[in-house]
Parts: C-alpha cells; sequence; structure tokens
C-alpha cells in the first residue's frame, strides 16, 4: 500500500507543480493587469465599476480556467484524476457564478448611482433604486439556482435523480409548488411591488401602529426601521394583503394637529394670535396650514384644534410638540382661571341640613 501511495504521489508530482505554477501565474499576471487598469483608468467609468465588483471572483474564475486547461494535459491512467477535474469543474462553475451574480449587483449599483435622489429628482430616484433593487435581487435569486443546478448535474446521482423528476414532473411539480408556496408567493410580491410601486425605499409609512421608514427591500422581506431605531421585518405579501399608510408617496410634505381642552369662557381669538406667532417664529413651520377651531365640546370644556404643516414627518412632530408645549405655557401664564376645571353645583338646602 505504501509503495503504491508512493507511485501515485511520484506520478502527481510533474502534473501538481506545473498546476501550481500555473494557477501563480494567473493570478500574478491578473493582479498586474489589475493594478495596471486601475492606474490607467477612471474609477467613475462604467467598466472599471465592473471590474472592481468583480475582481476577487475574476481571479478566482481564471485561476480555476488555467488549472483545467492544465489538468486536461495529464495522462489520464494517474490517480484520482476524474476526481479532481470533476471537483476542477465544479469550482469554475462557483466562481462562473459568482462572477455573475458581482456583475449583476454591480449593474444595480450602477443604475442607481447614475440616478442620484437630487433636490427635484428625489421622487424619481427612490423609485428607480426600489424597481433596481427588486430586479437585481431576482435575478441574483435566478443565476444562483442555475448555478447550483449546473454544479449538481455535473454528478452523475443528480442526472439519474433528474430523469427520474422529469418522468414524475406533474406530482413532483404539485408538491414543490405546495412547500414553496410562502416563497414563491413572497417573490410575486415582490415583483408587484416593484411594479406597481405602493412604497420606495426610505419613504415613510405607517405600518401595525408604528411610524417607521423602508430601510431595506429584500426577494422575500422589507426592513422597516422604526423611529426608535428598532427593525421591523415584514414579508411583502404582507403589503399586498393588509392596509398600510405611505406618508411620503407623493411628496413629504404633512398636516399635523395639537389639541388642546380649555374651559368654556377662554377666549379663541388670543390662542390663534399666539399660535400664528408661534408658527412664524419658528423655522419648522413651512408656511402653508395654520388652522385654529373649536372641534369638541364635553361637559366640563371645549377642545381646540390646531392644525398646522411642515416639510416631512420628522419635521412635523418636533413643530407639534413645540406648539403644544408653547401654548400650555401661554394658557397657563395668561388665563391660567380658563384651564380646564371640574364644575360643581351646590344646593342650598342640602347646605342648610349639614349645617
Amino acid at each position: 500500500m505504501l509503495a503504491s501511495l508512493k507511485l501515485g504521489l511520484e506520478a502527481w508530482a510533474w502534473p501538481a507543480l506545473t498546476a501550481a505554477v500555473a494557477v501563480l501565474a494567473t493570478l500574478l499576471l491578473f493582479r498586474l493587469a489589475l493594478s495596471l487598469t486601475r492606474r490607467l483608468t477612471d474609477s467613475r467609468k462604467t467598466p472599471r465599476l465592473f471590474l472592481d465588483a468583480a475582481s476577487k471572483a475574476l481571479g478566482i474564475f481564471l485561476s480555476m480556467l488555467a488549472l483545467n486547461a492544465v489538468l486536461r494535459t495529464v495522462p489520464g491512467e494517474l490517480p484520482l484524476l476524474s476526481e479532481i477535474k470533476h471537483l476542477v469543474t465544479v469550482l469554475l462553475i462557483v466562481a462562473m457564478t459568482w462572477v455573475a451574480v458581482r456583475c449583476t449587483s454591480a449593474i444595480g449599483d450602477l443604475i442607481v448611482h447614475m440616478n442620484p435622489a437630487g433636490e427635484d429628482e428625489w421622487k424619481n430616484a427612490r423609485k428607480i433604486e426600489t424597481q433596481t433593487r427588486f430586479l437585481v435581487r431576482g435575478l441574483v435569486v435566478l443565476i444562483v439556482a442555475m448555478g447550483l443546478g449546473a454544479a449538481l448535474m455535473t454528478f452523475d446521482t443528480v442526472q439519474q435523480l433528474g430523469a427520474s423528476l422529469l418522468a414524475s414532473a406533474g406530482i413532483g411539480g404539485l408538491i414543490l409548488g405546495f412547500a414553496a408556496r410562502p416563497v414563491l408567493g413572497n417573490l410575486l410580491a415582490g415583483m408587484q411591488i416593484a411594479l406597481t410601486q405602493p412604497f420606495r425605499i426610505d419613504d415613510v409609512l405607517y405600518v401595525e401602529g408604528e411610524w417607521c421608514w423602508v430601510e431595506e427591500v429584500t426577494t422575500t422581506y422589507v426592513v422597516l426601521r422604526v423611529w426608535d431605531l428598532r427593525r421591523m421585518i415584514v414579508p411583502l405579501d404582507w403589503f399586498i394583503t393588509h392596509p398600510f399608510e405611505n406618508w411620503s408617496r407623493h411628496t413629504a410634505e404633512l398636516t399635523g394637529t395639537v389639541f388642546i381642552w380649555v374651559d368654556y369662557a377662554m377666549p379663541i381669538e388670543p390662542l390663534r394670535e399666539e399660535f400664528a406667532r408661534l408658527l412664524r417664529a419658528s423655522p419648522k413651520w413651512n408656511g402653508k396650514t395654520e388652522t385654529v377651531l373649536v372641534t369638541d365640546a364635553s361637559d366640563r370644556a371645549k377642545q381646540v384644534r390646531l392644525l398646522m404643516s411642515a416639510v416631512n414627518s420628522t419635521t412635523l412632530w418636533d413643530l407639534r410638540c413645540s406648539v403644544r408645549e408653547d401654548l400650555i405655557a401661554f394658557i397657563h401664564e395668561q388665563f391660567p382661571e380658563y384651564l380646564p376645571r371640574l364644575r360643581a353645583q351646590l344646593d342650598r338646602d342640602d347646605l342648610r341640613v349639614k349645617e
């Protein structure tokens, strides 16, 4: 056994050395060519973006290609030669898949980079980014599935299994479709969202009682960043079957309210004047909406609604809190007797009996 092992190692000595030299020379030449290309080209040009994105994967792919070429020249009587060739073929397919995935991702990054979110183009830029992310992730899943299938089909047992599956494709398709129904549902929901655009990346949503922003969109779920920096992970098909609020669908501007309860005797005109003064003194107000109305009345007090607007939801929240705080302080200082209070009516006869 030791003699056969020694003979096998001696037979592999020269082919292994040749393969190692070929791989190292390929990597060295690739690194030199990559360095020279980076020196002579602009990093913002399209070919350079693809090269930078796929450089690692491309280096491994070229190395596997050189190794595969060397192994084809090796005599067929060497031990384990067929197994090593098979392994190199699988690695070559994996490297090719990696190159395709990196180039596809680079296409998505390039499209997003070519459509920056400028002051007047933010809506269109976010729409393009959302659609691009959906399509790129879908293509990546397809490329990985094809690469995995191609790698598995190099095995004889998998080929036989594939022929058996094709023979029973009807029943297998039904079983697979039922088992993969949640995944397929999310993929179809993702395509529908990419086409119809009910929301985009960085849109402000109100979902399940939470005020949040769309942070990331994948092929199966959406990551929502809540205002307190928590993250909600919501499946894509949820957005198809449930209602939700989009606070920045066409514009980020919003109108908000502040409700204050005051006594019936409280005059409204001083409140209107103070409200107007507060809005004009605040940089958070966008100068559009300014309304003061009595909207409700109970047996104890009346409700005053103050309506205001701001450029986005965050600014509006800060403006509402500021206005509420300042108006309460104004009423407390100028009209303290008109703050809500409990009224009671005393019966004189009851007082005489108690006395």
